[in-house]
């Protein structure tokens, strides 16, 4: 991967469904040079498909927050098995350092926030939590 690579990734970050014309006017290449340059992309992996991300206010649960979960013994598996259950788990990381796990919490109102935080502390395995609400996010 070069820099015409990764600026080409940081266009589509932007916006994934800017034309390849754009986008080549933009990088100063010609149309088949960004063709070529997505489709390797697309071959080898590197680009492994193309989304929509909506406005935090039109999401149903406009609630976010990490949970860092550390987990008594060899539990993790089983921790990670009720995590990935649980509908208001969006994503999960296994991590190294002081905490086991990683996860993304979602809900619609603070009172269901305070639901799912009980939800999980009570799981068999957890052994502590720390949780901090996402203000904003940064789009890359």
């Amino acid at each position: 991967m070069d820099d015409l690579d990764r600026q080409l990734i940081g266009l589509l970050r932007d916006n994934a469904r800017t034309p390849v014309a754009s986008l080549a006017k933009t990088l100063k290449v010609a149309r088949g040079t960004v063709q070529n340059r997505l489709s390797r992309l697309e071959a080898d992996g590197t680009i492994v498909g193309y989304t929509l991300r909506l406005k935090p206010q039109v999401e149903e649960q406009r609630i976010r927050a990490w949970m860092t979960v550390a987990v008594e013994g060899n539990r993790t598996q089983k921790v990670l098995n009720a995590l990935r259950g649980d509908p208001a788990v969006g994503a999960i990381h296994t991590t190294n350092g002081r905490w086991d796990i990683a996860a993304e919490l979602r809900a619609d109102s603070l009172e269901g926030f305070d639901q799912v935080l009980s939800r999980i502390r009570l799981l068999d395995g957890i052994s502590q939590t720390e949780t901090s609400l996402l203000l904003s996010t940064i789009q890359l």
